[in-house]
C-alpha cells in the first residue's frame, strides 16, 4: 500500500511539473535577436594588421602589384610588422573597383560600402587600401557562428557576417529582454575571435534587425512591443528592411517620411498604391508585425562567382585574358559546390558591358554536376547566345537547380531519372570559340 501511494504521489508530482512547464512556455515572450558583426571584413583585416588600428582603411578593388608586399609578408608570417609607409594608399589606385567595406575611421570621411574607389579616394586620399580576402572572412564567419551555436541552438544564417537567433527558450534569453544572453554571446565571440558584434533583441526579425543598428559598434539594443511608438516610428521608412530607394522615393512623394507616417495610412490605400501583396506587407511592417520563424537550415538556390575588370575587355582583342578569367570563375564555382556538398544542373553566365547594361543566359542540362570542366563547357554555350560587340566590364558564372551531392547517382541523376548519354567536356575549349 505504501509503495502504491508513493508511486501515485510521484506520478501526480510529474503531472504537476509538466503542467507548470507548459504554462511557463505559454507565458514566454518571443525574443528574436539579430547579430551583426561590426565592419566585419575590415575588422578581420585589423586582426592581421594590428598596426592599422584607428586608421582609415578601405577594403576592395582588385589585386595590384603594390599588394605583393602583403603577399610576401603573409608567406613569411610578418604581416603585423609591415611598416605603415609600405602599405598601398587609395590615392594611388588606378582603374575601376568598389569599396567592399571600410573601417570606422574611414567612414568618418564618408567612405562606405559599395562606393566607387575613385569617389572614396577623393573623400579620404590617405586611406590605406587592402585587397579583399574572402577565404579569411569565411574562416572567421564559421568560427563566430560556431560560438553562437554553443549558446543558442536556433540560429538562422543570413550571410557571412549576420545571423538571426531565437532567444525565447534559451537560458538568459528572457532576462532583461534578452540582454543577458546577448552579453554572454557577445563576450564569447570576442574571446574566440577578437571581433566585436552588435546585437538587437526584439519580438521579431523585422524589429531585431532595426535594433541591431541602434548602438553600433559593439552595442546591444533591446526593443519591446511597447517601444514601437517611441523607438521605431520616428525612424525614416528606409530603416525597414524591405523598403528600397525606389519605394522610399514614392512614399516621400505621398508625404510619407517616417515609419509613423506610414503606420497612419490605411491598408486599402497602401494596397491601391503599392499592390495587393506589398501594400499589405507595408501596413504590417509599419506596425512592427512579423511572424517569420528563425529558420535553422535552408538549401541554397544557386552558387556564383563574378569579377569586375580593372579595365574593359573585348571578346576578340582580349580573348586569351578573358578565357583565363572565365576558366578561373568556373573552377571557383566548382570548388564552392564541392566544399559545400552540392551539384547543379542549370549553368548561367552574366555579362555587364561598358555601358553598364547587363545580359544573362543560362542552360539547363539533363544531369547534375560540380565538375569545373563541364561547368565551363555549359557556360561557354551560354556565351554563344549573348552579344559580344561591346567591351565587357564584368563576367560571372552561376550554377543553379542545386541538390545535395549524395542525392544523385554516379551518372549525375536523381533516383528514378533515366540517364542519357552526353558529350564529354572539352578541357581545351576556349572562350568565345566559333562565335
Amino acid at each position: 500500500m505504501t509503495v502504491c501511494w508513493q508511486l501515485l504521489r510521484g506520478l501526480f508530482s510529474a503531472l504537476v511539473a509538466c503542467a507548470l512547464f507548459r504554462v511557463v512556455l505559454m507565458t514566454l515572450v518571443r525574443r528574436i535577436a539579430h547579430l551583426d558583426m561590426d565592419a566585419f571584413y575590415a575588422s578581420v583585416e585589423l586582426l592581421r594588421y594590428p598596426q592599422l588600428k584607428g586608421l582609415p582603411v578601405v577594403i576592395g578593388g582588385r589585386w595590384r602589384r603594390e599588394d605583393d608586399v602583403l603577399a610576401r609578408a603573409a608567406a613569411d608570417g610578418t604581416l603585423a610588422s609591415i611598416p605603415l609607409e609600405d602599405f598601398p594608399r587609395i590615392r594611388d589606385y588606378v582603374g575601376r573597383g568598389v569599396s567592399t567595406t571600410a573601417t570606422y575611421a574611414a567612414r568618418q570621411f564618408g567612405v562606405g560600402s559599395a562606393m566607387g574607389i575613385m569617389k572614396a579616394a577623393k573623400l579620404c586620399p590617405d586611406a590605406i587600401m587592402l585587397p579583399v580576402d574572402f577565404d579569411e572572412y569565411r574562416k572567421y564567419s564559421r568560427l563566430f557562428k560556431s560560438v553562437i551555436l554553443e549558446h543558442a541552438p536556433l540560429m538562422e544564417n543570413r550571410g557571412v557576417d549576420e545571423v538571426y537567433i531565437d532567444f525565447t527558450e534559451v537560458e538568459g534569453g528572457q532576462q532583461e529582454g534578452g540582454r543577458k544572453l546577448a552579453e554572454k554571446i557577445q563576450s564569447a565571440i570576442f574571446s574566440a575571435t577578437g571581433l566585436t558584434c552588435s546585437v538587437g533583441v526584439a519580438p521579431n526579425k523585422l524589429l531585431a534587425k532595426m535594433a541591431s543598428e541602434f548602438n553600433k559598434p559593439n552595442g546591444i539594443s533591446i526593443v519591446h512591443e511597447a517601444d514601437l511608438e517611441s523607438l521605431i516610428w520616428p525612424l525614416p521608412c528606409r530603416k525597414i528592411n524591405g523598403i528600397g530607394p525606389r519605394t522610399d522615393e514614392k512614399l516621400k512623394r505621398f508625404g510619407i517620411e517616417t515609419i509613423r507616417d506610414l503606420a497612419l495610412r490605411e491598408q486599402g490605400w497602401l494596397t491601391e498604391n503599392f499592390g495587393e501583396s506589398y501594400g499589405a506587407w507595408l501596413y504590417r511592417a509599419a506596425r512592427g508585425l512579423d511572424e517569420r520563424p528563425v529558420v535553422t537550415s535552408s538549401e541554397p538556390v544557386s552558387m556564383s562567382r563574378e569579377t569586375t575588370f580593372g579595365e574593359d575587355l573585348h571578346a576578340v582583342a582580349n580573348k586569351a585574358e578573358l578565357g583565363a578569367i572565365f576558366t578561373r570563375l568556373c573552377e571557383q564555382v566548382a570548388a564552392d559546390l564541392e566544399r559545400k556538398g552540392y551539384v547543379g544542373k542549370t549553368v548561367g553566365i552574366k555579362i555587364r558591358y561598358d555601358n553598364f547594361k547587363a545580359a544573362t543566359r543560362d542552360h539547363t542540362a539533363d544531369f547534375y554536376t560540380a565538375d569545373a570542366k563541364v561547368i565551363r563547357q555549359l557556360a561557354g554555350q551560354c556565351l554563344k547566345r549573348v552579344p559580344l560587340e561591346r567591351r565587357i566590364r564584368l563576367l560571372g558564372v552561376r550554377v543553379g537547380s542545386l541538390v545535395r551531392r549524395d542525392e544523385v547517382d554516379e551518372s549525375g541523376h536523381l533516383p528514378g531519372e533515366l540517364p542519357r548519354s552526353r558529350k564529354k567536356a572539352d578541357p581545351n575549349l576556349s572562350l568565345f570559340d566559333d562565335l
